[in-house]
């Protein structure tokens, strides 16, 4: 992990030791019956876990913040759920909700409500990074998302956002 003032840049190698520490956390607690990837970013992260989970069930919502994906992109106000009936019925279901990066934690937040309201019995949360400088709730990452893999400060950038020097 090659990292610069305010910007961390994660490599695949950094993913990946980051989705085994995830998908340890999840299976000390039992593997879910349906992962549901918060779109973009948490579609890579969601299919390696649901290799790793040995989970054949994984749906997509897409639910943003940020205006764009340049660094320190302007946010809304709210997160915003594009097509939240792409969940499908999720029905007494065991969820969990993947993500890139929790700044804040309000999509990740409203991502796990639109999996309650689809009918999910038990919803977690896992993301690959926590940027703590965004953090605002007075509660710890650790309380609002159920497994982290690496906790920072700044932007972070991601291998598949082709942002990586060559």
């Amino acid at each position: 992990m090659a990292d610069e003032p305010d910007i961390t840049r994660l490599t695949w190698l950094d993913i990946e030791s980051q989705v085994g520490r995830l998908a340890d956390g999840i299976l000390r607690d039992g593997a879910p019956q349906t992962l549901v990837a918060v779109v973009r970013g948490g579609g890579i992260p969601a299919v390696w876990l649901a290799h790793r989970l040995g989970v054949r069930d994984v749906r997509a919502v897409e639910v943003t913040r940020t205006a764009d994906d340049t660094v320190n992109a302007a946010k809304s106000p709210r997160p915003v759920a594009v097509n939240p009936a792409s969940l499908g019925d999720l029905t007494g279901r065991d969820v969990l909700v993947v993500d890139d990066v929790a700044g804040t934690g309000h999509t990740l937040v409203a991502a796990v409500l639109l999996a309650l309201d689809a009918g999910a019995a038990r919803v977690r949360s896992a993301v690959c990074v926590v940027n703590e400088d965004n953090w605002t709730d007075p509660s710890p990452p650790e309380s609002v998302v159920t497994c982290i893999g690496l906790l920072t400060r700044g932007w972070v950038i991601f291998p598949w956002e082709g942002q990586h020097e060559r």
